[in-house]
């Protein structure tokens, strides 16, 4: 089984997803990567302190989005609130899910992007968690 956790342009979320699940998946027949919808700038210094501070490694350069890509997998999940749902409609024999959670703000201070990008990543965290524990019985 091929998962594929899906944000804007896979810096943080997609990323924070797919390592996470890496690292609490201990089911050898499921697989997960990450993509991004559009090409963005690669990950910033900034993200990968905090991620790193979470005891997660984010690795590799931001992917982007396929169709053979998408048709590789079995279930796509849109990690993003800010990617519209409706671009996975025409791939029907693709299970996909919505976590629709919110990008971290640039305008914040930085103490506040610190606070924000933390509880971002509990609430993936808990995410990818229920996910796992629903995996384990296939």
């Amino acid at each position: 089984m091929n998962i594929l956790f899906i944000c804007k342009h896979n810096r943080f979320r997609s990323k924070v997803a797919e390592a996470l699940f890496k690292e609490l998946n201990k089911n050898k027949k499921v697989n997960a990567s990450s993509a991004g919808l559009m090409q963005g700038d690669p990950i910033s210094s900034r993200i990968i302190k905090i991620t790193k501070r979470n005891n997660i490694k984010i690795k590799g350069k931001p992917k982007y989005l396929s169709d053979k890509l998408i048709r590789e997998q079995d279930i796509i999940i849109n990690v993003a609130e800010n990617v519209p749902s409706r671009v996975f409609r025409e791939y029907k024999k693709v299970k996909t899910i919505s976590w629709k959670t919110r990008d971290v703000s640039e305008g914040l201070t930085l103490r506040g992007y610190n606070l924000q990008t933390t509880r971002l990543i509990e609430r993936i965290r808990k995410k990818v968690e229920k996910l796992v524990k629903k995996l384990e019985k296939v």
